[in-house]
């Protein structure tokens, strides 16, 4: 009687409202048993790449793959525009339009990133990554194989990911998480594998990382549009509009601007810290970072949805639930601040269940890293608004 009662509840809520709101609340609840398990992959895979490599090793990767990550920054903002384009097209019907977008964004990013892995790697044969990151000489062929290595699938999952990109702005974000799962939880496999089979390895483990999720999502891209739901919007080269280039790269443009400043506040940690304190610091940054992201994470699983979401309530001229939709994250958000003081309060515990006492994570980088995640998440759900209905940037 009971359990019957729960499911009733259970459904009347995920089919209660309009058909956007119903869409979102299944896409978050879907998205939250995703990211958990997501999230339950990236925490085993800090012990197992450590204990596969060692804490030095470790910091090196992190700090090559946040330079690689810098690359996605090229792509002048053009994923961003893309996402909004087609959510306008398909909220006005017109799927010819949404059709072109996909084919012409799948062009522009193979052309761009074709050009930036060329020179990419050109500039990699002149650089002394040993020098650059102040660490033993005896790294600098290893870690220019690896950067090399990094940069090429990195390019290529940069046009792969459209397809996600496109899900996402079709209200299907959770689909979208599934695949970025799965890719994720393949890649953990391959290392657990190659930790039982080899030494450890940069090049094996910029292989695992960046190769298998890219190739992964290439395939499923491949056969999901062949199915008859996304066959409409499949990419093909006689669809490829080079006129629609400057509509998607002036609204691009401008998430640019707001990407590039993230740039220098985001991807330079890790250089100054492995500059001025060495790579062991990186490593103790990103175990904080990456334990108390897992509330930001949550977060942007809420949020997410809302994206596509608002960029279709502003076509549509929705104020109403746009107005009431932020006045309940606000409150929501609200709930960030007494999960925060439990993480800082319990940080020395969880990290010590979590990676040993191989890595020394200090109380006060703990208590910033929460003042920082409370802060972004906050920032985010406007982000997100604004983010959805184009108005980057603000005139009079």
């Amino acid at each position: 009687m009971k359990f019957q009662y729960i499911k009733d509840k259970v459904s009347a809520y995920f089919t209660k409202g309009n058909e956007r709101s119903v869409a979102v609340k299944k896409n978050i609840a879907v998205s939250l048993v995703l990211k958990c398990i997501s999230i339950l992959v990236s925490l085993q895979v800090v012990p197992l790449t450590i204990g596969y490599v060692n804490p030095t090793k470790y910091g090196i990767w992190l700090t090559l793959s946040s330079i690689i990550a810098w690359l996605s920054y090229f792509d002048l903002g053009f994923a961003h525009g893309f996402r909004n384009r087609f959510a306008e097209a398909k909220a006005k019907g017109d799927m010819k339009l949404a059709k072109e977008y996909v084919s012409t964004t799948y062009a522009v990013l193979f052309l761009l990133f074709s050009v930036i892995l060329l020179i990419t790697l050109v500039v990699n044969n002149y650089l002394d990554w040993s020098r650059i990151l102040n660490i033993d000489p005896v790294y600098k062929d290893e870690l220019s194989l690896v950067f090399g290595l990094l940069a090429c699938f990195f390019c290529l999952n940069i046009v792969a990911s459209v397809f996600t990109t496109m899900l996402t702005a079709d209200q299907k974000p959770a689909l979208a998480s599934l695949i970025s799962t799965s890719g994720q939880v393949l890649a953990f496999a391959c290392v657990y594998v190659l930790t039982k089979t080899t030494k450890g390895s940069l090049s094996a483990l910029a292989v695992s990382f960046s190769a298998i999720p890219c190739l992964f999502l290439l395939i499923v891209s491949i056969i999901v549009y062949q199915t008859k739901k996304y066959k409409i919007v499949a990419p093909s080269l006689r669809d490829v509009r080079f006129s629609l280039v400057r509509s998607v790269v002036g609204l691009g443009g401008q998430f640019f601007v707001v990407m590039f400043s993230m740039l220098f506040i985001f991807q330079l940690t890790n250089i100054i810290l492995s500059r001025v304190q060495g790579p062991e610091a990186v490593t103790q940054y990103n175990i904080a970072y990456k334990y108390f992201n897992v509330l930001n994470m949550a977060a942007n699983i809420i949020l997410t949805p809302f994206w596509s979401a608002f960029t279709d309530a502003y076509i549509k001229r929705d104020y109403n639930w746009m107005r009431g939709t932020l006045e309940k994250l606000e409150k929501l958000w609200l709930l960030c601040i007494p999960i925060l003081v439990l993480m800082v309060l319990s940080s020395d515990l969880l990290y010590k269940f979590w990676i040993g006492d191989s890595v020394a994570v200090s109380f006060s980088l703990s208590f910033c890293m929460a003042i920082y995640v409370l802060c972004q998440t906050g920032g985010n759900m406007y982000m997100f608004l604004i983010n959805g209905t184009s108005k980057i940037r603000l005139t009079r």
